[in-house]
């Protein structure tokens, strides 16, 4: 064998033994209409990683009802970050002793880096004359959201029309209770989530009104546009966070702390407001915020702490079985 020969080989030993350039990976586990929005954010996020630490990165999403995500983390799915729509299911992951308890002090604004607010979506000439919840409480009007025992979207839509009662009655929670039991009888068929519940609306012609996210109500226009649906914003509604946190357990143990941080803090930047302005969220960056606010109509929003007490108070008096919720939504 010649010496060139052997230089070649040894070339290519030396080649064959040198390791792949790594690369960076994230796993979001995610909420169920988060689909769209993500496939719109992470190829925004892998050009300015690789901009930033010259190093590329794979993200995979896992989608579904944020309360069963949460508890396929604690059997042992290994989120490195998660982009919830519910604050609780977070908080349950810290109760399992997945991320500090105090995580919404990790990011901006409670780390919710953006938000949303439960809405109408009407049919085409919004035949019903639909502007506020207590037209959904109307005996010629019915409204369609899932079944608010298993859906989280549907529990926010259950707190603000109780929220509405209770501003439009003085506080009296008697007749608010009274007007979410007269909505609830009005619902042709509680679907087990958001998804479903749409479909219901949309493909099959049930119900006059849909009450989901404002975020959805806008994809559902678009992915329906056809059909002609109207959007509407009721005068008052609560303020939905979309919480994010890094699985700090799972992203120590992964090596992805560094990527997971950055990612989470990335959904804060004007480009990330952006695509989410865009897919109809409501955003944090005052300056992205004002430049679609003439699609984003004013509405006043209340929270869940001023409400009702902050969400441990909802869990023990609305959610807790045999609590509020199971009262009014007894025989539905």
């Amino acid at each position: 064998m010649s010496f060139k020969t052997l230089r070649l080989a040894a070339l290519a030993a030396l080649v064959g033994a040198t390791p792949a350039v790594a690369q960076d990976r994230l796993l979001n586990v995610s909420y169920d209409i988060a689909r769209e929005l993500f496939e719109a954010l992470n190829p925004a996020f892998a050009e300015h990683w690789q901009a930033t630490t010259g190093r590329s990165i794979s993200i995979d999403m896992s989608h579904g009802g944020s309360s069963r995500q949460a508890r396929a983390i604690l059997e042992g799915l290994n989120a490195d970050v998660v982009t919830f729509n519910q604050e609780t299911d977070i908080d349950v992951l810290a109760e399992g002793g997945l991320l500090a308890a105090d995580w919404r002090d990790a990011l901006p604004n409670g780390a919710s880096p953006y938000y949303s607010l439960p809405a109408f979506l009407v049919r085409e000439g919004n035949p019903k004359n639909i502007q506020d919840w207590d037209d959904l409480a109307r005996e010629d009007v019915a409204p369609v959201f899932p079944n608010p025992k298993t859906s989280g979207n549907a529990r926010y839509t259950y707190l603000a029309a109780y929220a509405y009662a209770l501003a439009e009655n003085g506080g009296d929670h008697d007749a608010a209770q009274d007007f979410v039991r007269q909505i609830f009888a009005s619902v042709p068929v509680f679907d087990t989530g958001g998804r479903a519940a749409t479909q219901t609306f949309a493909e099959r012609g049930m119900g006059d009104v849909l009450v989901t996210f404002e975020a959805e109500t806008g994809q559902i226009a678009a992915e329906y546009s056809a059909q002609g649906f109207e959007r509407v914003t009721p005068s008052l509604s609560l303020f939905a966070a979309f919480p994010a946190a890094v699985v700090t357990e799972n992203a120590a143990r992964n090596g992805s702390t560094e990527a997971a941080t950055a990612y989470l803090e990335w959904l804060y930047s004007p480009e990330a407001q952006r695509i989410l302005a865009e897919n109809h969220y409501r955003v944090t960056d005052e300056t992205v915020a004002a430049e679609v606010a003439d699609r984003q109509p004013e509405v006043r929003l209340v929270t869940v702490e001023e409400v009702f007490g902050g969400w441990d108070a909802v869990r023990a008096e609305h959610l807790a079985d045999g609590a509020i919720l199971d009262q009014v939504f007894v025989n539905q």
